[in-house]
């Protein structure tokens, strides 16, 4: 049988851990998995990326890599955001077709989704309307992956899909106060009111509902995706509607793991970004109706378990 190599770009963060950790139970023995990092190149440079292709010749490709920033980072910066993910984006792309890659998954958000639609989004709603103010740099640039990859199969036959996953935490996140997540934020924060008895501050009220993924089960789908999924058009890959959660709630899942008892102060002037981005999973439980996600309070546990025992080599 001849062997797959499945180059993964940004492999070194948040996915590119979930993936390799879901390896560790479903890995085949004609792939070679190859997960690169920011220090193997620069991906926004057209000839330092087709070394990677030339050295690794790889018949499929995992595009995880972004300049990725929570809520205040993108308010501040959608013009590097949409600039730099925008370059990205296209190089990798371009490299794939030029060198015959079998196929592509990249990685989306559910923020290129319209910020006024109704819900719950699904695959169809995309292009519908602008993204969210807040992230339209990022969510622009995301978006414009999903007209490449039709656009590469029109043109060309490549086989260019996509995923589009809910707001994902686990091991080897960026838990950084100021460009970190709502999940990894909130973690540091009570790690460090706890350490040095300080009071945990929450900004905003905490209403905002989200759909929250773990790595883990975020990587076992995007395998699948890789192995089996037949499609051009992107899949949604989230937990179900049902398990969608207040941030407030989330915070309160991060505050029992951690055993916290002290003072919690809550900064309502903080902006706190779209209030619901609800997502449908019908189309991924038509193909995968019995995947079991891990529970969101048993994740936040392991997530806050393993911060603490990574906390000085941890992405902050």
């Amino acid at each position: 049988m001849a062997e797959t190599v499945i180059m993964v770009t940004g492999g070194s963060g948040l996915v590119g851990h979930g993936i390799q950790l879901a390896l560790e139970e479903d890995k085949k023995p004609n792939e070679k998995w190859i997960f690169l990092s920011s220090k193997d190149a620069d991906l926004r440079n057209h000839e330092a990326t087709k070394l990677l292709f030339e050295k690794y010749k790889p018949t499929h490709v995992i595009h995880l890599a972004a300049k990725v920033g929570g809520l205040f980072y993108n308010l501040e910066n959608n013009c590097d955001a949409y600039k730099m993910n925008s370059q990205m984006n296209s190089v990798v792309l371009d490299l794939c077709k030029e060198y015959k890659v079998q196929k592509v998954v990249s990685c989306l958000s559910t923020c290129i989704f319209p910020d006024k639609t109704t819900y719950p989004i699904d695959e169809t709603m995309i292009h519908n309307g602008p993204p969210h103010f807040s992230i339209y740099g990022y969510g622009y640039a995301k978006r414009m992956v999903d007209v490449m990859n039709h656009a590469y199969n029109e043109q060309y036959g490549c086989h260019f899909t996509s995923v589009i996953p809910c707001n994902i935490f686990g091991p080897h996140d960026n838990f950084s106060l100021r460009e970190g997540h709502v999940i990894p934020g909130l973690i540091h924060k009570a790690y460090l009111a706890e350490r040095y008895d300080q009071p945990l501050v929450i900004l905003g009220t905490g209403k905002p509902l989200r759909q929250f993924i773990y790595s883990v089960d975020l990587g076992k789908l995007i395998i699948w995706v890789l192995r089996e999924y037949p499609e051009i058009k992107p899949i949604i890959l989230a937990v179900d509607e049902k398990d969608e959660i207040s941030i407030r709630d989330a915070g309160e899942l991060v505050i029992k793991a951690f055993g916290y008892k002290g003072e919690i102060v809550q900064d309502l002037s903080k902006s706190e970004g779209q209030f619901k981005k609800t997502a449908s999973i019908a189309k991924l439980r038509k193909y995968l109706p019995g995947f079991k996600f891990t529970p969101t309070k048993q994740a936040i546990e392991e997530t806050v378990n393993w911060f603490r025992k990574n906390y000085e080599t941890a992405k902050k």
